[in-house]
């Protein structure tokens, strides 16, 4: 279903450039069923942090739970480890994919995987897990209630011993000129499925959000022109550790990662119950 546009929606270039399609312009949630596709095409060739996370998960033996999981661009590599993997997923959309992927998957993956709808921020699935894995910086979709709700299902969650691992995106030092300053960088990206996409970041130094909105490329002159966008928080390392003591998990290492753009780098946490 499309948003309701207002002239606030999306802000900077990307926003105006929505305004001037007018009519046109078909404003879509990034994880909704219409943008379920787009994220699964630009990402699911994506191997950031994906050899890291997978490292960390292999030093911990058990079943893995994933949150947010997606399409399944961590699930897959989890599962060619030989764990059983329950991937909990809030999107139908991206359930959907999932479930497409497993199919085409050898039976040997797709009978160690169990798809659960639920939501990351408050699930009761009745049982601990080795190793509990939220990758892709997607905590970063997370209020802070929706992060305290998340930190005690996780600790009810963990098996003794278990490891919690966790990815988040530090901010990188700007520059004093160049495209490192700008409040919105423009990207040109070709998605898995060959279709090419516009992307724009809009990031003023400071906030503590950024806003992603993805076009067609080139946007056509005519007909109607599916956008899709997201704004997801930006948190440091340093208040999520800060606020995973306070829930009872303290942070046991930092595990620096790829470079995810010239305005941030990524680290992943890794967090055990306290004693």
């Amino acid at each position: 279903m499309a948003l309701a546009l207002t002239p606030l929606s999306v802000p900077g270039d990307a926003g105006r450039l929505i305004a001037g399609l007018g009519d046109r312009a078909e404003l879509h949630d990034l994880y909704d069923p219409t943008g379920s596709p787009v994220y699964h095409d630009l990402s699911v060739r994506d191997t950031h942090e994906v050899r890291e996370l997978i490292a960390q998960v292999r030093r911990t033996p058990g079943d893995v739970l994933e949150l947010a999981a997606g399409s399944g661009r961590l699930t897959l590599p989890l599962l060619a480890l030989g764990r059983s993997v329950t991937a909990l997923e809030l999107s139908e959309g991206m359930l959907g994919l999932l479930a497409e992927r497993l199919a085409e998957s050898p039976a040997r993956l797709r009978e160690r995987c169990t798809p659960v709808h639920g939501d990351m921020s408050s699930f009761a699935l009745g049982r601990r897990f080795d190793v509990i894995v939220l990758g892709t910086t997607t905590i970063s979709l997370l209020d802070a209630a929706g992060r305290a709700g998340l930190y005690a299902a996780v600790r009810e969650h963990l098996a003794p011993g278990g490891r919690f691992l966790l990815s988040t995106a530090e901010i990188a030092e700007r520059a004093d000129s160049g495209a490192q300053t700008d409040a919105e960088a423009v990207f040109e990206v070709t998605g898995a499925g060959g279709s090419d996409y516009r992307m724009h970041e809009y990031w003023p130094a400071g906030a503590e959000t950024r806003t992603v909105t993805i076009f067609p490329a080139p946007i056509p002159d005519s007909g109607p022109v599916t956008v899709c966008t997201t704004t997801v928080g930006v948190l440091p390392a340093d208040r999520l550790a800060t606020e995973l003591e306070q829930a009872g998990l303290s942070v046991l290492a930092r595990h620096p990662l790829p470079a995810g753009g010239s305005r941030h780098h990524d680290v992943l946490l890794e967090a055990g119950v306290t004693a």
